[in-house]
């Protein structure tokens, strides 16, 4: 899933017809190219030094238990916070069952070109890859 597929879902107006409303996931775009080479620099780290080949980032805008906070809204008065995580961890958790850990390896994207996030809104949570705004890779 790419973050286009959550943007823009269609409401209903006072005429009944359905119309265009602005996510607040366009919110989380901006914020995604503003923390992109910090994120980047983080899933490189987690790679190198062998905690994971497959780092997640989770992406929300209240209090989350799961994985470590990196980049925190309210210090850089932004509308999302981001904490670092592992597919490990998210089979530890529960998040991904044993029985579809190879399916999430066989759609997670190259970690050299797109993030792995866990968008966590009101309505649930799901995957999301996105591109690093820089295009740096670990081999930079």
């Amino acid at each position: 899933m790419e973050i286009g597929d959550l943007l823009n879902t269609p409401q209903a107006g006072d005429d009944g017809q359905k119309k265009e409303k602005p996510s607040p996931l366009l919110s989380l775009q901006k914020d995604l190219d503003f923390y992109s080479d910090s994120i980047q620099e983080v899933a490189n780290e987690i790679r190198k030094e062998g905690l994971s080949e497959y780092p997640i980032f989770i992406a929300h805008q209240h209090e989350v238990n799961f994985g470590e906070l990196i980049l925190d809204r309210h210090e850089l008065a932004r509308d999302w916070s981001i904490q670092a995580s592992t597919l490990e961890e998210f089979e530890e958790r529960g998040v991904i069952r044993p029985d579809k850990k190879a399916r999430f390896i066989k759609h997670y994207k190259n970690a050299d070109t797109h993030m792995c996030l866990f968008v966590v809104v009101p309505q649930g949570a799901n995957f999301v890859f996105y591109p690093y705004k820089s295009g740096k890779s670990s081999t930079a």
